[in-house]
């Protein structure tokens, strides 16, 4: 009787922890006529965990500590915020609003707040073949709930995910 206590405590702090949004992913090549687009899911474990995973799991983006995973169009990239600066920052945007903290500050970092949502906008120094120009993530101010998540390439590529 104890075992099964535990086992049903453990499973309901595991869903207390674990939250899944819908998300559509709008991926926009600027030599390309037609976006692409697909529909998946955002699952957030605290304290730090985010997976987006569309395309039914051949797309993903995953936030696991400190450790980036990018799946896209078959070719995975891996790297790490301590090793890499653009993902410095937003690894710890991405980690306050998990955990519902106050944003970090930075030169690279700049928030708007309009009709109950909040934009931070991070914009990393330039430097030479840096995978995206800008992050942009929405937040909704009254439930903390990630909205939007767009990732700004160099030449106007973006990859835009929407969440419901």
């Amino acid at each position: 009787m104890k075992r099964l206590f535990l086992v049903l405590s453990l499973i309901i702090c595991c869903a207390a922890v674990s939250v899944a949004q819908n998300v559509t992913r709008t991926q926009h090549r600027a030599a390309v006529a037609q976006d692409d687009v697909t529909t998946g899911t955002m699952t957030i474990r605290k304290p730090e965990y985010i997976c987006i995973s569309t395309n039914e799991g051949k797309e993903q983006l995953i936030m696991d500590g400190t450790k980036f995973t990018m799946t896209m169009g078959g070719k995975k990239h891996v790297t790490d915020s301590k090793k890499n600066a653009q993902f410095s920052t937003f690894h710890d945007v991405l980690q306050a609003v998990i955990n519902n903290q106050p944003l970090p500050t930075g030169e690279d970092l700049s928030v708007t707040t309009q009709k109950g949502l909040k934009t931070i906008t991070i914009t990393p120094a330039k430097k030479k073949r840096q995978l995206f120009s800008s992050f942009v993530l929405v937040i909704d101010t009254k439930s903390s709930a990630i909205r939007q998540l767009r990732m700004n390439g160099r030449k106007g590529d973006y990859t835009d995910y929407k969440m419901q």
